[in-house]
């Protein structure tokens, strides 16, 4: 049984529908670890300091005067250090402690920003259990490229979800919509379509526009070379003959099948029990057709809803 990643609910308009996010996908590629060849130890890896090029500022002793790098030695700006420069430093090549790790984002070939993960923690977004529709669009107009991974949505069991999400899923079907909204999975905000499809809803996070690359970007694109008539009455009717149905059943993956035999050929396969899913309680939804029946006057009206989107924290670039 497949365990649930997410637990919330789907805001639409005054109604909320108790859900639980499952993964979709469950990529099958072989994975291995890796081992010493004599004595089949397995190998460790150690978090080590390199020797640097050049040091920041503060880690320099207050009572002696450094030179500056030298041209072409990088820079560095670092966060504020609360106790200062420790009194001493780990020799290079030694393991580094957890603690004693900051992030840093390269701005430059010979410049880095280092960042405290305090910093970075206290800009995450607010941690919400509510996927809120922002509007309704139609499946075609989204590009596949934006589609980043797919999850089932599931209603709760227990809590009468089972009636709004049905009336969710038919009023999407007969519309021919898809509905866009954002919500917080782990620590990190994603934008999403959730689409009817064989009476349950898909959700797909979606890539920003910001990160989809621009045909522009890409050496030789786009073509706009002419192509005569009868070559392109060729090629339509050969993509005609060639044409089926979608059955993903008739394509798998040979390599992994091959992998799998010889791994299954030097010892037994064994199949791990998943442990069953539990339930948590939760109180029922209220009256679905008044819900329903206050959304579509607020929206008659041009009412905002009461179901208000949850306050996000901002920060002030400078």
């Amino acid at each position: 049984m497949a365990r649930a990643i997410w637990s919330g609910s789907i805001s639409f308009g005054l109604v909320s529908v108790p859900v639980k996010l499952f993964n979709a996908t469950s990529p099958q590629d072989v994975r291995f670890h890796q081992f010493e060849r004599d004595t089949g130890r397995r190998i460790r890896y150690r978090r080590v300091s390199e020797e640097p090029p050049g040091e920041p500022e503060w880690l320099r002793e207050s009572t002696v005067s450094e030179p500056s790098p030298a041209p072409g030695e990088p820079t560095f700006e670092t966060p504020a250090r609360a106790a200062g420069a420790p009194a001493a430093l780990a020799e290079p090549g030694s393991e580094v402690a957890y603690e004693d790790l900051v992030k840093g984002y390269e701005v430059d070939r010979d410049e880095v920003v280092l960042l405290d993960p305090d910093e970075l923690r206290a800009l995450r977004p607010e941690q919400t259990q509510t996927i809120e529709i922002e509007e309704f669009v139609d499946l075609v107009d989204i590009d596949p490229v934006y589609f980043e991974k797919s999850y089932f949505v599931a209603p709760k069991r227990g809590v009468g979800a089972e009636k709004p999400y049905a009336l969710l899923v038919r009023a999407m079907e007969d519309a021919g919509k898809v509905a866009i909204g954002r919500f917080v999975l782990r620590t990190k905000e994603y934008l999403a379509a959730v689409r009817p499809t064989s009476g349950a809803l898909v959700l797909e996070t979606l890539f920003f526009a910001d990160e989809i690359r621009s045909q522009t970007e890409i050496d030789n694109l786009p073509v706009s070379e002419p192509v005569a008539e009868r070559e392109l009455k060729m090629a339509e009717q050969l993509i005609s003959l060639l044409a089926e149905t979608w059955e993903p059943t008739r394509h798998r993956d040979t390599y992994r099948e091959r992998v799998l035999e010889l791994i299954q050929a030097r010892a037994p396969t064994r199949v791990a029990v998943p442990e069953a899913e539990t339930e948590t309680g939760a109180s029922r939804i209220p009256d679905l057709l008044e819900a329903l029946r206050r959304s579509v006057e607020a929206a008659k009206q041009g009412e905002q809803l009461p179901a208000t989107r949850p306050k996000r924290r901002r920060t002030r670039a400078g």
